[in-house]
């Protein structure tokens, strides 16, 4: 078992910051991905950001060059620096992680007014 908690969200205007992180807890050792999924209302929760095992990361297009993932070695952190935000960026962000099953935070708001 694996038990993801979120933190970071928050109101921000049109081009400021957040930082959301992660804390991982439970068999972290056999965790193989992480990432960073968003669900704005009415659409489809999708695919932000990700990070392998050996350090490899992806990104959705929407937020390439605004938005970096990190992880600390030990996977107990993994963070989402997020720049330039965009209201289109609105949405609750969760955490992923896939260690034999796939593993869900709780989700954290974040709202980008413009």
């Amino acid at each position: 078992q694996v038990r993801l908690v979120e933190s970071g969200g928050g109101l921000v205007q049109t081009g400021g910051s957040l930082r959301l992180s992660c804390a991982s807890s439970g068999s972290i050792f056999s965790i193989n991905y992480m990432g960073w999924y968003r669900q704005a209302p009415g659409k489809q929760r999708e695919l932000v950001a990700s990070i392998t095992r050996g350090g490899e990361t992806n990104y959705a297009d929407s937020v390439k060059g605004r938005f970096t993932i990190s992880r600390d070695n030990a996977w107990k952190m993994v963070y989402l620096q997020m720049d330039s935000l965009k209201p289109e960026d609105t949405a609750v962000y969760y955490c992923y992680a896939f260690s034999r099953q796939s593993y869900w935070g709780q989700g954290t708001q974040v709202t980008v007014s413009s």
